[in-house]
């Protein structure tokens, strides 16, 4: 009897040190209403994803504005926040790169990749990034912000074949 009560009493004790009823923290309130990522980028949209980590003291202060961003243009605009430190996140981390956060990755509606932004982001700069994808414009210019491109297709040799690094033709 005595042990079931101090298992009770540890379990109320770690509930209310992870905070209780308290709601969500913007963050894990985003990320638990984010669309998965495949989702997100083939349903028409434009979509913002930004590479988090809870203990980032910049994605806390960005998350207020994210959380705005979001209801503001839930219609028109899909965010999409993925956390470095879940293992299940690893591949996407892999695949853009992710070298520091908070870091975002801009997607036009047809879910290919237009821009990345690196650094925290105040709401007016969130605004202006969010409301350049959902026009389909050029980003803004700003610090940490930089349009992708595409490579343009190698040029072909004589013989009809991909030129060479070492192809002077």
């Amino acid at each position: 009897m005595v042990l079931a009560a101090v298992a009770a009493l540890l379990a109320i004790g770690l509930f209310l040190l992870r905070g209780g009823l308290q709601p969500a923290a913007p963050l894990e309130k985003l990320a638990r209403q984010s669309l998965d990522l495949p989702v997100a980028l083939t349903n028409g949209k434009p979509t913002l994803v930004e590479f988090y980590a809870d203990w980032c003291e910049a994605c806390q202060a960005m998350a207020p504005a994210m959380e705005r961003i979001e209801s503001q243009h839930h219609e028109q605009l899909d965010v999409v926040l993925l956390n470095v430190d879940n293992p299940r996140w690893q591949p996407e981390v892999d695949r853009y790169d992710v070298n520091g956060i908070p870091q975002l990755e801009l997607f036009d509606a047809e879910g290919s990749a237009v821009g990345r932004s690196l650094g925290a982001r105040s709401q007016p700069e969130l605004e202006a990034l969010s409301s350049a994808l959902i026009a389909a414009t050029p980003l803004p210019v700003m610090a940490g912000v930089a349009p992708l491109s595409q490579l343009p297709s190698a040029p072909l040799g004589a013989s009809g074949a991909m030129a060479g690094p070492r192809s002077h033709s």
